[in-house]
């Protein structure tokens, strides 16, 4: 109990009991600022006078004033923050025991208040590695419902340490479960796997795992109630993986990032529960086979990957930053990949090519957005070629577009003296909220959005932001650093919507257009 922390949220499921005493307690489920107002408030309950020469009068008059059982004391050290549990435990024996089985164990600097500190890494990575042992040393390992181990700042973190910690925490009724080791530490602890078999395996809903190695996953037991699971840069090969996700019927949730020595991703049908699937950065994955039943949301990031297996994906979100044909494979391959997808979320910063006429039809497509950055921008990229998503699309609701550029490549609407193209027999007529985001003068750009105006009786609200994005400025009062040159272009975006967009908004349409601020703006003269 003699080391600084700082407050720290407890999660607590309500027992049984609590509902039955709780009308003649008068006591809030809620944390109290501090240790001592909490005995107090419930020392005065029935009369009792707050004793504060010493604990064993504080606690005798606790258990006999209120006449409570050990659990309820238990239960509001348990909702109390570390830091206020720990000075509890000193004015108590009450309080004291149940400090030894506080079930919310949460290390890191932070929480021990070891960042405040000027030490060097080596020194604050031993102390921190000494107060956890004292902390752990003195616990009975009994009632733990969740251990977080946060050393991803730390250096060089003993292996036999780290067994120790989780041999000494991980036991019967642990919910949740978080490791994660140092950034430098090249993922060589091998997390054991025998600790999730027989009874730890009964109870755990959520894990956590970085920059570690999981191996022997034949020791696993059947995580029956894991929910979530959750690797970040963890050494796992495919048929561990396969291995670990076969035990773990009840998964809803599963995410990796940057593991990568996975390279076919293989979800059993068995998992007949996970509907959310999560992977970036992966860089040797080449396949992603799901017979999962209910998946229904995909967030991938990396390198285009083949897709296999029985999909009925409702949401997909897509971000091939390297990936300079991301849009031709969303409209030739997606089709028979996701066909009933409901959300497309698609990202690239590489150089695109113009979009392709989409070979069939998107049915059930309500939400698109497509976010272009980076070095996607050949000035030769015709925007307007964005219709053939459109036109494939006879369910759309929603098109947003977001461009993401430090100058304007294209040729602009006011030095083409090319008239707006118009394609009237290209109608979408379910389409309701259009927005683009990093609007510019670009003539293809103004002749994609004059065309959605004229074809689509439909719309209910258009959005133009031609500030880059950096519409902030408006709520924190702080400017965004403009270059001169994007405020220029920002005004001849503004030029641009006045001239040749504002006359063809509906009247029944809400328009909106964004532009940097007033003081952005006066920047350049």
């Amino acid at each position: 109990l003699d080391f600084p922390v700082t407050a720290l949220p407890c999660q607590s499921r309500t027992p049984p009991w609590f509902h039955e005493q709780r009308s003649g307690l008068l006591f809030s489920s809620t944390s109290t600022a501090s240790s001592g107002r909490l005995i107090s408030s419930v020392a005065k309950i029935k009369g009792w006078p707050c004793q504060q020469d010493g604990s064993s009068q504080n606690d005798k008059g606790i258990r006999s004033g209120l006449d409570l059982p050990e659990d309820i004391f238990w239960y509001i050290h348990a909702l109390m923050p570390l830091r206020d549990a720990a000075r509890a435990a000193c004015v108590s024996h009450a309080f004291l025991q149940s400090w030894r089985c506080y079930p919310y164990l949460i290390f890191s600097k932070e929480v021990l208040g070891l960042e405040e500190n000027a030490f060097r890494e080596a020194e604050i990575t031993r102390d921190l590695i000494s107060k956890v042992d004292h902390i752990l040393q003195r616990h009975s390992g009994i009632g733990v419902k969740k251990l977080k181990l946060d050393f991803l700042s730390a250096t060089n973190v003993d292996s036999s340490s780290i067994d120790s910690w989780l041999h000494r925490a991980v036991t019967p009724g642990i919910e949740e479960l978080t490791l994660k080791l140092p950034l430098d530490s090249n993922a060589e602890y091998s997390f054991p796997c025998s600790l999730l078999s027989n009874r730890n395996a009964n109870s755990i809903r959520d894990l956590q795992l970085s920059f570690c190695a999981i191996r022997s996953t034949v020791d696993l037991g059947c995580l029956r109630t894991l929910t979530t699971l959750y690797l970040y840069s963890v050494r796992i090969t495919g048929s561990e993986l396969e291995c670990l996700l076969s035990n773990s019927l009840s998964l809803e949730w599963l995410t990796m990032v940057g593991c990568k020595e996975i390279v076919w991703l293989k979800i059993p049908c068995l998992l007949k529960r996970l509907h959310s699937l999560r992977v970036n950065e992966c860089k040797m994955l080449k396949v992603i086979e799901s017979y999962a039943p209910n998946l229904s949301t995909i967030c991938f990031s990396g390198h285009v990957v083949q897709m296999l297996g029985s999909l009925q994906v409702k949401t997909l979100k897509m971000s091939c930053f390297h990936q300079c044909n991301i849009l031709r494979y969303a409209g030739t391959k997606l089709l028979c990949i996701v066909p009933n997808v409901e959300e497309l979320r698609i990202s690239s910063r590489a150089e695109i090519v113009n979009t392709p006429i989409v070979p069939g039809k998107f049915l059930c497509l309500k939400r698109l957005h497509i976010s272009l950055g980076g070095n996607a921008f050949s000035p030769t990229y015709d925007y307007i070629s964005l219709v053939s998503f459109l036109d494939a699309s006879p369910s759309l609701e929603t098109f947003v577009l977001i461009i993401s550029q430090d100058r304007m490549k294209h040729a602009s609407v006011f030095g083409d003296s090319a008239q707006l193209r118009q394609m009237p027999e290209h109608r979408h007529d379910t389409l309701k909220k259009f927005k683009i985001y990093g609007f510019c003068s670009a003539k293809s750009l103004v002749d994609l959005t004059c065309h959605i105006l004229e074809t689509t009786s439909s719309l209910k609200r258009v959005k133009l932001d031609t500030s880059y994005g950096y519409a902030r400025c408006y709520a924190s009062g702080r400017c965004y650093p403009y270059y001169t040159e994007q405020i220029m272009e920002a005004r001849n975006a503004v030029l641009a919507v006045e001239t040749y967009i504002m006359g063809k908004v509906p009247p029944t349409v809400k328009f909106n257009l964004v532009q940097p601020c007033s003081r952005c703006r006066a920047l350049v003269p």
